[in-house]
């Protein structure tokens, strides 16, 4: 299942859906240091810097062939912690590049992640356009700590497929209730950053590229169910 990458940060999304069985193809993200660690852990694959300019023929052109796309929208216009201006915001407004890449290359996935305020400010403006492009959505907010996170981070997931592919059907099975203990060594290898600077100049960088990163164990879950779907 090859992926496109979308606003791929340091890489949370392909860190878990590459464990499902996804290969990462192809990354687009804004910022020069998350793509110095993309360029770093994954080295090789083509790293694009404006999802605004991106298309399905500078991928072709390129020899990139993408089954599933994924990516977490800007949320600054949605959270409640901005503006709220909603979708049609300068940053969370670049959906509309999102849809326009999917309306263009026909992935058999899509996987979006955003605020869980989205359910107010944007969720039917992106179900709609998901429907005309020929697609059906499921969507649910998944919390970090039901997946063994040590915080809550709610967040709001959408897994879309082709239309009509799951008439009848129930919800697709996304596996939740880690239990932490017994998966200690996944959560060991995140580094230990502090919530103050310190002092250290690149520290404060750092802390942004967590803290905006999605939790591996979410997609890698939604990612085992696609390949089921998919088998």
């Amino acid at each position: 299942m090859r992926l496109l990458d979308l606003f791929s940060g340091i890489g949370g999304f392909s860190l878990g859906l590459e464990q499902a069985g996804f290969t990462t193809v192809a990354f687009c993200e804004a910022d020069e240091r998350c793509r110095g660690v993309l360029a770093r852990n994954w080295q090789g694959v083509p790293i694009y810097d404006d999802v605004r300019t991106l298309s399905a023929q500078h991928l072709t052109a390129a020899g990139v062939a993408v089954d599933a796309i994924c990516g977490g929208f800007p949320c600054q216009n949605i959270s409640l912690a901005g503006r709220m201006e909603g979708i049609e915001g300068a940053k969370s407004g670049l959906w509309q590049h999102y849809r326009r890449l999917i309306e263009e290359i026909g992935p058999r996935y899509v996987i979006i992640e955003n605020s869980p305020v989205l359910r107010s400010r944007g969720l039917e403006t992106i179900l709609s356009e998901l429907a005309a492009l020929g697609y059906d959505a499921e969507w649910h907010c998944l919390p970090a700590n039901a997946f063994g996170a040590p915080h809550r981070r709610d967040r709001l997931w959408v897994v879309a497929y082709p239309a009509g592919e799951r008439d009848g059907l129930p919800p697709l099975e996304i596996s939740t209730g880690w239990d932490r203990s017994q998966h200690r060594a996944w959560w060991n290898t995140e580094p230990a950053v502090g919530r103050v600077v310190d002092g250290i100049s690149a520290q404060p960088h750092r802390i942004a590229q967590l803290g905006n990163a999605v939790v591996p164990m979410i997609p890698l879950e939604i990612g085992r169910a696609l390949m089921r779907l998919a088998a």
